[in-house]
């Protein structure tokens, strides 16, 4: 699509805000408003659309397409979309630990346990950790509130969560910035720390180092979501 606009505003709308070009309000895909409840979310929209060069690159409006996604996907039907996110919790990330290194298996430990012991603590849980990658069940009960803890998430924090879990394959990871435990670059180094161990043992993978940049872009982009919602 091309520049079709001169002047981005933000505009008060239904109690929140939108955002105009030329006066016209902006839809999401599903053709409703794109309206939302914090003017910091919504001028940071408009500074998107606004930094829009001749042609609209949808990758440099990433606030724009997670309001998008959150009006479009989330809000119809929460319930649905939280539940592959929900299904992370017999599946965390931080539970399987490496069967063969043991210097890995200490970094592991070291930087994951902390994690798990947090998630113990706030959802009164226990997990079960299994080296190798063959799948381990949790505990029902673990399960069972993990998958709570999911379900009320509101829809605009649960459209920022999806990317964080999917992203580092950690529910518990997501959860811990949700609840604002622990900072998002100890997080990031969490989740990433399986192929940062790779990289330091074996050198340095251009494709894969690719792979990440770009997975720490959408990460950034979901952490700087939650931060200008309400």
């Amino acid at each position: 699509m091309k520049r079709f606009w001169k002047e981005v505003a933000v505009a008060p709308e239904d109690g929140g805000w939108g955002i105009a070009l030329d006066g016209r309000p902006v839809r999401t895909p599903q053709r409703a408003p794109l309206a939302v409840t914090s003017l910091a979310l919504a001028e940071a929209i408009a500074a998107e659309w606004q930094a829009q060069g001749e042609t609209v690159d949808p990758a440099a409006m990433p606030m724009t397409g997670l309001t998008n996604a959150a009006i479009d996907l989330a809000l119809p039907d929460p319930a649905a979309f939280a539940e592959p996110i929900a299904a992370y919790a017999a599946t965390d990330l931080f539970c399987y630990r490496d069967d063969r290194d043991a210097l890995l298996q200490a970094e592991q430990a070291a930087t994951w346990n902390p994690l798990l012991a947090w998630a113990e603590q706030r959802y009164g849980i226990e997990f079960a950790i299994t080296q190798g990658i063959l799948p381990i069940d949790q505990p029902p009960e673990t399960v069972a509130a993990l998958r709570a803890a999911v379900f009320v998430v509101d829809p605009w924090r649960m459209t920022a969560l999806t990317p964080l879990v999917t992203i580092g394959g950690s529910l518990v990871a997501g959860l811990a910035r949700i609840d604002d435990a622990f900072d998002a670059e100890t997080l990031w180094e969490a989740v990433s720390l399986d192929e940062l161990y790779q990289e330091r043992r074996w050198g340095a993978d251009a494709q894969a180092q690719a792979q990440r940049a770009a997975h720490k872009r959408d990460w950034d982009n979901a952490v700087r979501f939650l931060e200008l919602l309400p």
